[in-house]
């Protein structure tokens, strides 16, 4: 199996894209849409771009952390932050949100694995294998389904 960099999926939600926005400004709130993220843990006061935060993850038995910097947070549109390990750059994950009018939004949640090519990533690649379990070559097919389960989560919390 070829090796995937980037991941994405869609969903289209009844909602405003302010309130999606704003579901998804507060990472403490992933624990309750992720498949992985069972708790957040933010540095400072309110979210906004450069804001740290730290995720604590699971797949069955197995318990990790990631640190995690916003990259981007704009109202309505977008939100995104850079996973990092050691230093060393792990992921960009990240959220496009976009009006599609009477009263709805597409959201799209995206992935990025940067660690290619990048000082230290052999063992970010490894530690990520003995920590999740999961095989690099498997991390896209894997956020994938999570990204699924995810969206359609914050599909039915916006809408219910």
């Amino acid at each position: 199996m070829e090796r995937e960099w980037v991941a994405e999926e869609s969903v289209a939600v009844k909602s405003s894209s302010g309130a999606v926005y704003a579901a998804l400004a507060d990472p403490r709130r992933m624990r309750e849409w992720s498949p992985e993220v069972f708790a957040v843990w933010v540095r400072g006061g309110p979210v906004r771009e450069g804001t740290a935060f730290v995720g604590f993850n699971r797949i069955g038995w197995r318990v990790w952390f990631t640190s995690c910097r916003v990259t981007a947070a704009v109202p309505g549109q977008a939100f995104a932050f850079r996973v990092t390990s050691f230093r060393v750059p792990v992921a960009l994950w990240g959220y496009r949100i976009e009006d599609i009018g009477e009263g709805g939004t597409r959201l799209t949640e995206y992935w990025e694995d940067l660690r290619r090519d990048t000082r230290g990533a052999g063992l970010v690649s490894l530690l990520g294998k003995v920590f999740t379990g999961v095989p690099a070559e498997e991390r896209a097919e894997r956020n994938r389904a999570g990204m699924r389960a995810t969206l359609d989560r914050i599909k039915t919390a916006l809408e219910g």
